[in-house]
C-alpha cells in the first residue's frame, strides 16, 4: 500500500490547508454534508447565513459545531442568556436586633460548650495516653444512663417512708346516718364514709412520695362476682387494674341490724376500715411488696405468717383512723364496748375455716389498740415485729 501524502500545516482546523481536499473526498465518496440538527437560531432571515451553501433542504455549517457561537453570530445573545446568564443580585433582608443577638448569644454558648467539652476531652485524651490501659472518663454520646435500680420488696415493706409521715392529724368525721336496711343505704353508708377515709388519709400518702387514689367501692349480691372473685358475704380488697377496689357486702346486715344495731354499726365501720387499710397498703407498694415476698417463702408456714402481718397491719391502720376521729366519731358508750368485743372475737381461733391468715385474738388486740392510742401509722410496722406478736 503506498504511503499517504503527510497532511499539511492546518489540516485538522475548519477551513485550513486541506479542507478542499476532503470536500472533494467527500463528494466523490458520495457522503452528504454534515447537517444541523436543528435549524440554526436566525435562519428565518431573507437568505441563508453567511458562508453557507443551501444543497437541497440541508445547509452545511461553517466553522466549528463545538463551543459558544462567535460574538457576531445571531445566536450569541441566546447562547449567553441560557448558558451564561446575568447572576440574579442577592439583597440582603433587615433582620430584628433582637434576633441577631440572641443567634450571637446562642453561637457563643455554642462556641462556649464547644471549648469546655474539647478542653475536658483533651485532658481526659492526655491522660488515656499517659496511661494506655486507663478508661477515658467521659462516655460516648448515645448511650442511655442506666435507670436507678428498684428498691428491694424487703425495704419496701419494713423502711417504707410512709411509716415516717407522723400521726394521723384529728379527723372530723362523723358516723354517716345512712342505716342498713337497703343496698342503696349501705353503698350510700360505705361511700360516705370513704370520702372522709380519703381526705383524711391523702395528705400522709402525698407526704410520703406517693400518688393517692380513693377506691372503687363494689357492693356486691351473695354470690356474685367482682373484681375480687365469687363472693360470699366477706368484705375484701383487690390491687385491681383500677387502682384498687373494696367489695362489700350488704345482705347479712340488713338482716342482723334489727336484731343487734350497735354490733352491725361497728361491723360496718370495721370492716370498711380494714380494707381500707389494705388500700393504703397498695397505695405506697407495701400490698405489691408483700406478694413478692410471699411467693418466694419456702414454706405454708412462712406464707401464712406473712398473711397475717399484713392483715394485722391493715387493722391497725383502721384503728389509726378511727382514733383520730375519736372526737367526732362515735365509738364511745355501747358502741365502744361493742367495739372491744369484736376485736376480741375475730381471731383466726373464732373463724370458721380456723386457717391462720389474719391474726390470732390477742395479736389483733395488740396492734389495733396500739394503732387507736398512737394514731400514727409508723406504729402499725408488723413486718419488722417479732413472730410472737404477729402470731
Amino acid at each position: 500500500m503506498a504511503d499517504k501524502p503527510a497532511p499539511k500545516p492546518g489540516h485538522f482546523l475548519p477551513g485550513g490547508a486541506g479542507a478542499g481536499d476532503s470536500a472533494d473526498d467527500a463528494s466523490r465518496s458520495g457522503a452528504a454534508p454534515l447537517a444541523a440538527p436543528t435549524p440554526r437560531l436566525g435562519s428565518g432571515r431573507s437568505g441563508p447565513p453567511s458562508g453557507s451553501v443551501e444543497s437541497g433542504r440541508s445547509v452545511q455549517l461553517s466553522g466549528t459545531r463545538f463551543g459558544p457561537p462567535p460574538p457576531d453570530d445571531p445566536a450569541a445573545a441566546a447562547y449567553r442568556a441560557v448558558f451564561a446568564p446575568e447572576p440574579i443580585p442577592f439583597v440582603p433582608k433587615e433582620r430584628s436586633k433582637v434576633l441577631i443577638a440572641a443567634v450571637v448569644v446562642a453561637a457563643l454558648l455554642v462556641v462556649g460548650g464547644g471549648v469546655a467539652l474539647a478542653a475536658k476531652a483533651l485532658l481526659s485524651y492526655d491522660e488515656y495516653i499517659a496511661k494506655p490501659l486507663a478508661t477515658p472518663s467521659y462516655h460516648p454520646s448515645g448511650i442511655p444512663t442506666p435507670a436507678a435500680e428498684p428498691t428491694p420488696d424487703a425495704v419496701v415493706q419494713k423502711e417504707n417512708p410512709f411509716y415516717a409521715t407522723g400521726p394521723l392529724p384529728t379527723v372530723k368525721c362523723q358516723e354517716p346516718a345512712y342505716r342498713p336496711t337497703s343496698k342503696e343505704n349501705v353503698h350510700s353508708y360505705y361511700q360516705a364514709l370513704i370520702a372522709c377515709m380519703d381526705r383524711a388519709w391523702t395528705p400522709l400518702v402525698t407526704r410520703a412520695g406517693f400518688e393517692f387514689r380513693s377506691p372503687r367501692l363494689i357492693v356486691f349480691d351473695d354470690g356474685q362476682e367482682t373484681a375480687c372473685g365469687i363472693q360470699k358475704d366477706v368484705a375484701s380488697y383487690c390491687a385491681d387494674e383500677q387502682g384498687g377496689s373494696v367489695t362489700m357486702p350488704w345482705q347479712k346486715l340488713t338482716e342482723e341490724y334489727p336484731k343487734n344495731r350497735a354490733n352491725v354499726r361497728v361491723e360496718m365501720a370495721q370492716s370498711l376500715g380494714f380494707v381500707y387499710g389494705a388500700h393504703l397498703q397498695n397505695l405506697t407498694g407495701i400490698f405489691d411488696a408483700t406478694s413478692n415476698l410471699r411467693d418466694t417463702q419456702p414454706t405454708e408456714a412462712a406464707r401464712l405468717e406473712l398473711d397475717r402481718r399484713q392483715a394485722l397491719q391493715a387493722n391497725c391502720l383502721s384503728a389509726v383512723f378511727f382514733g383520730a376521729a375519736k372526737a367526732s366519731f362515735p365509738l364511745r358508750g355501747v358502741l365502744l364496748s361493742q367495739w372491744t368485743w369484736l376485736i376480741k372475737h375475730g381471731g383466726d381461733e373464732n373463724s370458721g375455716d380456723k386457717v391462720s391468715d389474719h391474726g390470732s385474738a390477742r395479736s389483733l388486740a395488740l396492734w389495733m389498740n396500739q394503732g387507736f392510742a398512737s394514731t400514727d401509722p409508723g406504729t402499725c410496722n408488723t413486718f419488722v415485729a417479732s413472730s410472737a406478736k404477729v402470731g
